[in-house]
């Protein structure tokens, strides 16, 4: 079962802050409509998207190029095929939480 975990201070980061938990990386994202979370790494090959370029709500895989919806880990873009998964995220007490 998810549970919630304190991930970093909501000003601790302007863009994105990589979250480790066990052994899963979840990306965290601030996009003027709010804070987002996915899994940290491109579902075509290895490569991590806290490192990728932002536009219009969308991460680009910096590896090769992938496209991924913040918001619902849906491809936008080849290569990749297949979505990455999406974390609930809340802000409390000035920390946000992800569930995972």
């Amino acid at each position: 079962m998810a549970k919630w975990h304190k991930a970093v201070a909501e000003d601790g980061f302007q863009k994105t802050f990589r979250f480790a938990h066990r052994r899963k990386e979840i990306a965290i994202f601030r996009l003027e409509d709010g804070i987002f979370a996915t899994d940290n790494s491109c579902s075509h090959e290895y490569s991590p998207l806290c490192e990728g370029m932002i536009v219009d709500g969308d991460v680009y895989c910096p590896k090769h190029g992938s496209r991924f919806d913040i918001r619902t880990g849906a491809v936008k873009d080849f290569p990749a095929t297949r979505p990455v998964k999406t974390y609930e995220v809340k802000v409390e007490d000035g920390f946000v939480w992800v569930k995972a």
